[in-house]
């Protein structure tokens, strides 16, 4: 009986949820021939591959992978392929896209996936955002509970880092090993044990139907400072149990074959950072503003500068003149004078 009811009040809150469903929808360019690739999901709730959190925000359901590009008039996105997911993407335009089934993107930092959800119309998740759809209605330790379940989750991998680069027996190489560019190998996460497609741990997922926020790729958040979250397919419990999961030894510019990201839309932080851009173009506009004023001669410097030249010119006349008298002057012949020559006179 507990249970009918239960089920029952589950539905009543599910559907009051649905009826109070808030509808995001990306703004003006980002809709304009779907060229950022962010469209109104067929329930009306959320842009495509996104979930709905209680009607504040959107998050992608699967871990992000992304697509290069070019950015086109007004900043909209232009499509060209697939990037792979075993490569940085460090020098690239790309986009991020949330799609079940394919190799989410790795090697990649806070700030670089900060600019490819911004290329799909959405922004990174806030630490407590992300916390949220991890945890579920729940607030559970796990996406699926508070006890850990044995291979509900990619969290139980095949370190490929030992087996590329330790002494060959499956232990750790000598630290000296660990340098940025052996940690963004490409083959590390093509090795068997590793990587798992989006989505295939079906049991990884929250009450909110947001799957592998537990293991897989550690997960960039919003924090400027560096975050990421979750673990990844080797470790899920050094900095914290499954949801709890955190790690800030990284700058926002690092980045290594376990750090991954997916994205958010919509809620109080969209809001929020979208007056924030429109403060930096007002701002942006009057500095531009004002530098072609200060370029322009105001009406008084331009009266200044007029009565200068004039008195100037009149200067220039007066002087010329002068030049010339003097110096029809020194051309005048001189009038000769009269020679008074003696004469002797004779004795005889």
């Amino acid at each position: 009986m507990s249970q009918a009811l239960a089920v029952l009040r589950h539905a009543a809150v599910a559907a009051t949820a649905v009826a109070l469903t808030v509808v995001f929808m990306p703004s003006g360019d980002a809709l304009r021939d779907g060229e950022l690739g962010v469209r109104e999901a067929e329930a009306g709730s959320c842009p495509e591959g996104m979930v709905s959190i209680d009607g504040k925000y959107c998050i992608d359901k699967y871990e992000a992978s992304t697509v290069e590009g070019s950015k086109g008039k007004h900043g909209r996105f232009k499509t060209q392929h697939k990037h792979s997911p075993f490569k940085p993407v460090a020098g690239l335009t790309v986009k991020a896209v949330s799609i079940k089934g394919r190799i989410p993107q790795a090697h990649i930092s806070r700030d670089e996936a900060e600019e490819a959800c911004e290329n799909a119309g959405k922004r990174l998740c806030t630490d407590e955002e992300w916390l949220t759809a991890c945890r579920g209605k729940d607030a559970s330790k796990y996406p699926y509970g508070d006890e850990h379940e044995e291979g509900y989750c990619n969290d139980s991998g095949f370190s490929g880092f030992n087996k590329l680069y330790g002494p060959g027996n499956g232990q750790p190489p000598e630290q000296s090993a660990y340098t940025r560019e052996n940690m963004n190998d490409e083959r590390l996460n093509q090795l068997p044990g590793t990587l798992a497609p989006s989505g295939k741990f079906s049991h990884c997922k929250s009450s909110y139907k947001v799957y592998d926020m537990v293991g897989n790729l550690h997960e960039w958040t919003a924090t400027k400072a560096g975050t990421f979250r979750g673990g990844y397919y080797l470790d899920t419990h050094i900095n914290g149990d499954g949801c709890e999961y955190r790690t800030t030894a990284h700058d926002a510019l690092y980045h290594d074959y376990s750090t991954g990201f997916r994205c958010c839309y919509g809620g109080a932080e969209q809001k929020k950072l979208e007056a924030e851009k429109r403060a930096e173009e007002k701002r942006a506009d009057k500095a531009g503003s004002d530098g072609s004023r200060s370029e322009e001669k105001r009406p008084e410097e331009k009266r200044d500068e007029k009565v200068a030249k004039k008195e100037s010119g009149a200067k220039e006349v007066s002087s010329k003149e002068l030049a010339k008298g003097t110096s029809d002057d020194g051309d005048k012949k001189k009038p000769k004078k009269k020679s008074h020559k003696k004469t002797s006179k004779s004795d005889g």
